[in-house]
């Protein structure tokens, strides 16, 4: 009996349950249901001219959802090609030379990453709401040449000895400023071609930071073949498994792009198929729904926290608010089974699914399909094409067959190149044979279908016995008087570590620790227990939805 969490399927079924293409029980190695892709060859193909190579019947690309001012397809390239002339002939970039996108959600976001791509260039990005000391190491990391930022932080990253260009949120508002000229004169000069260097999938693309299975965030060095690989594999394949036209889809872009999450979806491979992505520069639970109804919203990738507000705000609107809506799918973040069968119930005419994917991975891995045989809301899906997984004890290193929790490893064309500059962090998480050491725990059911439990490295060990916070969390959420919760370790001198929640009370609940500690206690194993309780105003997470235990760890140690 494998170590670690309880079996995903009955003993009975482990034993006789036959995997006929997908696992090997030689090997123990899980392939992909969905037959394999043919990927690109050239090995001096760069992604910009993929993405262009593709023929679609789409008119808007992108769109401002405060303004409406909006980019038609027929423009794009030219702007990008515009855009990489005045980087390279006014400020001298070229191939190799990073460049920073300190920026929010925006029309122009795309246009600038794929024009310094166009070059040769590398972009590096970052969450627009970094403080100047992140902003300083991570330029310092990555060798941070030239920036695109918001008008505020211009003057402070020219101090740090980086061009720095402000970027307008509102065309129509901004056009005035003078402090945004010097991107209109980089988008809309007359400079002349920039000559394209010979650029090949091997070469890296883009620098995204990423904090991995362990430790301090390293910067992900990801290929113009990853990137490629991504198009085919994640966005461009799930596309082909719908019957409808994607150039007729209209994606809200609310997640970030400078996570790789929005970045593979509405800065690169969306693009590719002829899509209209209505960008939200930040996200509004009332807006929200204006936006969706206005402009016909049919598909809406979020992450657990907007999908939690999404779900209260379909609770009190009118149905018809929604009626364009075919699709919502979740990342980043695990769910709980209750906030999947709230949505569910409240928009059931929307098709829900969940995916995986790292920025190590390129945010390829595993996407949910439902159909007339399967609706498993509550898994992240099958394999993508061309992608195998093993899943491995973490105490003995043995792989383990469909049934067992263990550690998903990872294996195919989207996976990172290296770390930079960290090539001890590099070989302890991708191996000599090309597995990627994911750090999630995760289990196959008998259909193929992957479950997603949690972070090897916040597992909590209470007196030798193994606890996953998520599972914990999912029945804190399901209390009618917890509006959110996480759970995260204290050490003990006794037992080692205990699990500590974080609860967020609803308005006017005057729910008690001892309260809170009896309705998990009558639902769990005595060992999985929690011991303390700590009432909060929220959880802290990260812009992809991910709880900051860290954060949390850090405040027990200074408090309790």
């Amino acid at each position: 009996m494998a170590t670690g969490l309880n079996s995903c399927l009955k003993t009975s079924e482990t034993k006789t349950t036959h995997f006929p293409g997908w696992y090997s029980p030689e090997t123990r190695i899980y392939s992909s249901k969905h037959s394999s892709i043919s990927l690109p060859t050239d090995p001096f193909l760069d992604v910009v001219s993929f993405i262009f190579s593709h023929q679609h019947t789409g008119i808007t690309a992108l769109v401002d959802s405060s303004s409406g001012y909006s980019i038609p397809y027929s423009k794009l390239l030219p702007l990008v090609q515009s855009m990489a002339s005045g980087l390279h002939h006014h400020l001298g970039v070229s191939q190799g030379d990073v460049v920073l996108l300190l920026l929010p959600n925006s029309v122009h976001f795309p246009i600038i990453f794929l024009s310094v791509l166009y070059l040769g260039a590398v972009v590096t990005t970052m969450n627009p709401l970094s403080n100047m000391l992140e902003i300083k190491k991570q330029m310092a990391d990555c060798g941070v040449r030239f920036a695109f930022t918001q008008l505020e932080k211009v003057d402070k990253l020219q101090k740090l000895g980086v061009h720095a260009i402000g970027v307008p949120e509102n065309m129509d508002l901004d056009s005035e400023k003078t402090g945004f000229l010097p991107f209109h004169k980089l988008i809309e000069g007359q400079f002349g071609k920039a000559p394209r260097p010979v650029i090949r999938q091997e070469d890296t693309a883009a620098v995204m930071y990423s904090s991995g299975t362990t430790g301090a965030s390293k910067g992900v060095a990801l290929t113009h073949g990853n990137f490629i690989a991504m198009t085919e594999l994640f966005v461009r394949f799930e596309a082909s498994q719908y019957e409808y036209s994607s150039s007729k889809n209209v994606y809200l872009a609310v997640l970030p792009m400078f996570h790789i999450y929005g970045l593979s979806l509405f800065v690169v491979g969306l693009l590719s198929l002829g899509s209209s992505i209505v960008v939200m520069r930040r996200f509004d639970a009332y807006d929200v729904v204006k936006v969706i109804e206005n402009y016909g919203i049919t598909h809406f990738p979020v992450v657990p926290p907007i999908l939690t507000s999404l779900t209260m705000r379909a609770k009190g609107v009118c149905e018809n608010s929604f009626k364009s809506l075919k699709q919502v799918s979740s990342g980043a973040a695990p769910l709980s089974r209750k906030t999947i069968e709230d949505f569910v119930q409240a928009l059931p005419h929307v098709d829900f699914i969940q995916g995986y994917g790292m920025t190590e991975s390129t945010a390829v891995g595993t996407r949910g399909f439902n159909n007339g045989k399967h609706h498993k809301y509550s898994s992240i899906g099958l394999l993508a094409p061309n992608m195998q997984a093993k899943v491995v004890d973490w105490n003995s290193g043995s792989s383990l067959p469909p049934g067992f929790y263990g550690e998903l490893w990872l294996r195919g064309p989207a996976i990172m190149q290296r770390y930079i500059n960290n090539d001890e962090a590099t070989k302890m998480t991708i191996d000599k044979d090309g597995w990627l050491h994911t750090g999630d725990i995760v289990c196959f059911d008998e259909d193929g279908y992957l479950y997603l439990s949690d972070r090897l490295k916040e597992i909590i060990k209470y007196k030798g016995y193994q606890i996953a916070p998520a599972d914990l969390e999912a029945i804190l959420i399901s209390h009618s008087e917890i509006l959110d919760a996480a759970v995260t370790s204290a050490t003990d001198e006794v037992c080692g570590e205990i699990p500590v929640a974080f609860v967020v009370r609803r308005h006017g609940s005057t729910l008690t620790e001892g309260a809170v500690m009896d309705f998990v206690a009558c639902q769990v194993a005595p060992y999985k227990k929690v011991r303390r309780v700590v009432f909060t105003k929220s959880i802290p997470k990260s812009a992809a939805g991910k709880i900051l235990r860290k954060e949390l760890r850090s405040f027990i140690s200074s408090r309790l």
